[in-house]
């Protein structure tokens, strides 16, 4: 198993910051309504539903890569039930992994998503806990 080093921030830490929003982007043909700016956003009340229960952490290690790189940060929500196939901050046997959790009838599953790296099967008396459900993964557009 990738060993990840998880340094946790609890979101309550996080300065709110109101950010102007430009609206909704074309992806595809340029629209004429991009000169109107709408209201500011804070992202905190925008990403984060119950802030006692949410934390953030940075993505180190390529398990998961196609979902998340090196150095994108994670919001992680502890008040989140487990849903097959959520992305979670898993703990197992004693260390944390992000993955994809699958669940097939009464065995557990983490998915990792580069293909390089196994699928790791909670064995029967394995310590697993779901630490929390990534609900937004926040990347950097600058990555080189």
């Amino acid at each position: 198993m990738e060993r990840v080093l998880v340094r946790l921030h609890p979101s309550e830490s996080v300065a709110s910051l109101g950010i102007p929003v430009v609206g909704y982007v074309a992806a595809g043909f340029p629209s004429p309504a991009q000169d109107y700016l709408e209201d500011k956003i804070d992202l905190n009340r925008e990403l984060i539903r119950n802030p006692a229960a949410t934390f953030l952490a940075r993505v180190s290690g390529i398990s998961m890569s196609g979902d998340m790189e090196e150095g994108d940060l994670l919001v992680i929500d502890r008040s989140l039930p487990t849903k097959h196939d959520a992305i979670a901050l898993c703990f197992l046997n004693g260390e944390f992994t992000v993955k994809r959790v699958h669940q097939k009838k009464d065995r557990v599953f983490l998915m990792p998503t580069n293909k390089l790296f196994p699928v790791i099967e909670v064995e029967e008396g394995g310590e697993l806990m779901i630490w929390g459900i990534v609900t937004y993964i926040i990347k950097n557009a600058r990555h080189t």
